[in-house]
């Protein structure tokens, strides 16, 4: 429960907390916004301040949308599928979505598949029966989002 002194904030102070929010890293416009009703901001100040930021370079959804492919395809093992689906919820447009997607060359993106494959399969390897095995690999992957076609077809070149 929020205390019924909670702090409030002018308009320099909140765009000087959000322009240090988005500068540590990226952020899309709905986590800035998400932030400032969080700081109890009317709609006014709200929308003066997302447009200052987006002004001043801070706020940018196609440098947002890029970084977070990158960095969730690298460290977190992503398939395009989880990552359009993260975007939307982040209410990125199809567009931004088809350009940061493209930024992954598909010869990197099956390399990475392959090596994710291989390495979760010798993980399973004391799992026991077979079709287990290919049921955790297939859950594994499908929750990373990665496509179905893709996940069966290195399980047809397993056997």
């Amino acid at each position: 429960m929020k205390p019924w002194h909670e702090k409030t904030y002018t308009l320099e102070e909140a765009l000087a907390r959000m322009e240090h929010y988005c500068a540590y890293r990226e952020r899309c416009h709905r986590e800035v916004v998400e932030k400032l009703r969080e700081m109890r901001m009317i709609p006014q100040a709200i929308d003066a301040i997302v447009v200052r930021l987006i002004d001043e370079n801070f706020l940018n959804e196609s440098r947002f949308a890029s970084a977070f492919v990158n960095g969730k395809f690298n460290q977190k093992g992503w398939g395009k599928m989880r990552l359009r689906r993260e975007l939307k919820q982040r209410d990125i447009s199809d567009y931004l979505i088809r350009q940061a997607l493209s930024g992954i060359a598909d010869d990197v993106y099956q390399e990475r598949f392959e090596y994710l494959a291989q390495k979760r399969w010798h993980a399973l390897k004391g799992e026991g029966e077979i079709l287990r095995r290919k049921k955790k690999f297939v859950d594994y992957f499908m929750y990373r989002g990665w496509e179905t076609d893709r996940i069966y077809q290195y399980l047809e070149s397993l056997t």
